[in-house]
């Protein structure tokens, strides 16, 4: 369980969102919606404890994050984004086996047969399996994000927070990456998630936490959150709503 309390997060002391009160239950998949700039990133390295709070409190399981190890958060927080940056030389299976170093000694690595099966595991689920040996430089942009999402689904953690990740994938691979991240919620694991898409958002969702004006608008189930006027606050733009058998989806109204 992740608590956030009267949260402010920010950057260079600046605050970006303010007053945050959400509590996000085990086995839930969140997703967090708002415009470019308003602060989705930073509230998810927030979260996995890498980015200090402004004001407030972050705990996990009732615990302060800020009273967690590095390693401790490690073993329990994934955080997934895409960072291109020194791999060069490294073949997919090596970056996925990144995500296992939470599980050793800082002194020691060396791979063993729970490594291997965990790599192995988050390889499948990401349909990888057969560029394990590729160099990561190879592989296109979708590919790339699926072997991040496999870094961090290979580190174990009960709780796997992601930026963005369905950029840069088409409609087919994003739909399989957000059926597969309600596939783990529905097994136990807890998924917080940035993304950009409302739509599918409210498709694959348990609720949706809406930032806007400097604020928490909404946290709620997508029926309550996707309310036209919810977004156009958000976003600045007039959308309509459209009631479907899967549930409400929402298009910007077109102005003549």
């Amino acid at each position: 369980m992740i608590e956030l309390d009267s949260v402010a997060i920010g950057v260079a002391q600046r605050a970006l969102v303010r007053d945050i009160d959400a509590r996000i239950e085990p086995s839930e998949f969140v997703a967090v919606l708002g415009p470019n700039g308003v602060g989705k990133t930073t509230l998810m390295r927030a979260i996995c404890g890498m980015r200090p709070v402004l004001q407030g409190t972050i705990a996990l399981d009732g615990a302060p994050l800020r009273s967690l190890s590095p390693n401790a958060r490690a073993r329990a927080i994934a955080f997934v984004t895409s960072d291109d940056a020194m791999i060069e030389t490294l073949r997919v299976r090596d970056v996925i086996a990144i995500g296992r170093y939470a599980h050793h000694p800082w002194w020691e690595w060396s791979e063993n047969a729970d490594d291997d099966a965990a790599i192995e595991r988050a390889l499948a689920a990401v349909h990888l399996e057969a560029e394990a040996q590729r160099l990561f430089t190879t592989l296109s942009s979708g590919e790339r994000q699926r072997v991040w999402i496999a870094m961090g689904l290979a580190q174990e953690t009960p709780v796997l927070v992601l930026d963005e990740p369905t950029s840069h994938l088409d409609v087919r691979v994003a739909h399989e990456i957000l059926a597969l991240l309600r596939r783990l919620a529905r097994e136990g694991r807890t998924i917080v998630c940035v993304l950009h898409d409302l739509n599918d958002a409210a498709a694959y969702a348990d609720r949706l936490m809406l930032l806007g004006c400097e604020r928490m608008l909404a946290f709620d189930v997508p029926g309550r959150v996707l309310a036209p006027e919810l977004i156009e606050r958000a976003y600045g733009i007039a959308v309509t709503r459209v009631e479907t058998p899967e549930g409400p989806r929402v298009f910007a109204a077109v102005r003549a």
